[in-house]
């Protein structure tokens, strides 16, 4: 099975930045589409971006549109989330996961999770 880990998380103070890496271990991270979800303490799973195969189509949730920047690097076998202007309702533990393409890959539908880096933004 494909495993990821992600990093790149901490605290924050609203209106700043972070960028999380997903790590990837797979052959050839060119075939897969990468997606990125976040779940805030007592609230389900949501996707927040993702990122398609090949010409690397991007797209972004609404409450992130604008603010945040999917990229991946498939030489590195990596894919980021550059967040900037965070703000407290970004507070999450934000997962990766790996699939065939972006409709694909909702939270049902993802059988196995890394461990997550957890995103805090508080003054």
């Amino acid at each position: 099975q494909v495993q990821v880990v992600e990093s790149g998380g901490g605290l924050v103070q609203p209106g700043g930045s972070l960028r999380l890496s997903c790590a990837v271990s797979v052959d050839t991270l060119d075939y897969y589409a990468i997606a990125w979800f976040r779940q805030a303490p007592g609230k389900e799973r949501e996707g927040v971006s993702c990122i398609s195969s090949g010409d690397g189509i991007t797209s972004y949730s609404d409450p992130v549109k604008g603010r945040f920047t999917i990229s991946r690097d498939n030489a590195k076998k990596t894919v980021y989330l550059q967040m900037n202007s965070l703000k407290p309702e970004d507070t999450a533990v934000y997962y990766c996961a790996p699939g065939v393409s972006c409709p694909g890959l909702i939270p049902e539908n993802i059988a196995f999770w890394g461990q997550g880096t957890q995103v805090t933004v508080s003054s």
